[in-house]
């Protein structure tokens, strides 16, 4: 089994949540009078941080600002916008970062924002997100489905008609995500078009109706990522499957790229770094933030843990504020790094 099929165990994650309170909070998150004046390079510096309407990405997002604030930064209440806005406004100066930049998915965005010289991304916050399409096992092993191509075939993409017209329904990607372009230059390199709908909106919405649906005993065919909560409900290699695709497909900055993997299957997508951009005169002027942004580093089970539990319920700011505590605390340590990593790099 690769690295796409292995869904983490939660379990082995929520210990590390759970224990987290409001007093747990409160002393972690003392007042910047505790520290010294060298201890607060960003002191009197205002901080605007974007997301996008992943509400699952709230979780790295605040993680950022409290160690942001814990430098002295003036952290301003995030954001919501799209990335294609999101790294334009970072490279205008009109916001300063944003912790889930994907590289290679975003690369488009990037360059059109202005790039490296516009842009500032060093390290790795999060490593080997992975995506692809994935089908109910039940079906997949009924008619030996392994791979989407062979949903050229009327009959075979037919079985998961959720709508009458005879054509596969796709759960699919939210617009301005990136993850749709890739999507919909799958689906003409594939000629795929005539067999497939791909459905675009909420995602959460439509993946919704997706999981309705196969506790429905319904066949089903989406697109997913890790680190999401899905493959938690839906669990590889015992709920579904992953497809691979007929032959590498990328659009625009990413055309070329093999993404086969070294044991020769070939999901379609190649494995993203989650990375943090910031606008790069922000960056340069606050050292103490920009080493910041290299150095965090969160693991895909952890956020895949704290996603995990947002659908299940604990999706509220309130929860999500005490999960990220609960982090932190639980990890004082890696954190404490951080900020020292940090406080270094501005006295320089």
């Amino acid at each position: 089994m690769n690295k796409i099929q292995n869904a983490p165990n939660m379990r082995q994650h929520f210990s590390r949540w759970l224990f987290a309170s409001t007093a747990v909070a409160a002393m972690a998150f003392a007042g910047s009078n505790a520290f010294a004046a060298d201890e607060l390079p960003g002191k009197g510096v205002k901080v605007q941080p974007l997301k996008s309407s992943v509400a699952e990405e709230t979780f790295q997002t605040l993680l950022v600002m409290k160690a942001l604030q814990k430098l002295g930064y003036e952290v301003q209440p995030m954001k919501e916008v799209e990335y294609p806005t999101a790294h334009i406004a970072l490279a205008n100066g009109d916001a300063t970062f944003m912790a889930n930049h994907w590289n290679p998915l975003h690369a488009d965005y990037y360059k059109n924002a202005g790039g490296d010289a516009k842009l500032y991304r060093k390290g790795v916050f999060a490593a080997n997100a992975a995506q692809g399409y994935l089908i109910d096992k039940k079906t997949a092993e009924a008619y030996g489905i392994t791979n989407l191509g062979q949903l050229q075939k009327p009959e075979i993409a037919k079985l998961f008609d959720a709508d009458g017209d005879g054509k596969a329904d796709m759960t699919g990607c939210t617009p301005g995500w990136g993850c749709e372009a890739m999507i919909e230059h799958h689906l003409t390199a594939y000629k795929l078009r005539d067999n497939i709908t791909h459905k675009q909106g909420t995602y959460s919405a439509l993946i919704a109706d997706t999981i309705t649906r196969y506790k429905a005993g319904k066949p089903i065919l989406y697109y997913t990522w890790t680190p999401y909560w899905v493959s938690n409900v839906l669990k590889p290699g015992k709920d579904v499957v992953w497809l691979q695709v007929p032959f590498s497909a990328q659009p625009g900055e990413q055309s070329g790229i093999d993404t086969k993997l070294p044991n020769g299957k070939n999901y379609g997508f190649i494995a993203n770094n989650q990375q943090i951009v910031a606008n790069k005169v922000w960056a340069e002027q606050n050292p103490a933030a920009a080493k910041l942004f290299e150095v965090m580093k969160l693991s895909v089970g952890d956020i895949n843990a704290q996603n995990f539990m947002m659908s299940q319920g604990q999706g509220k700011d309130s929860d999500i504020e005490r999960h990220t505590n609960g982090w932190i605390k639980a990890h004082q340590k890696i954190f404490d790094g951080w900020l020292e990593q940090a406080r270094s790099a501005a006295q320089k």
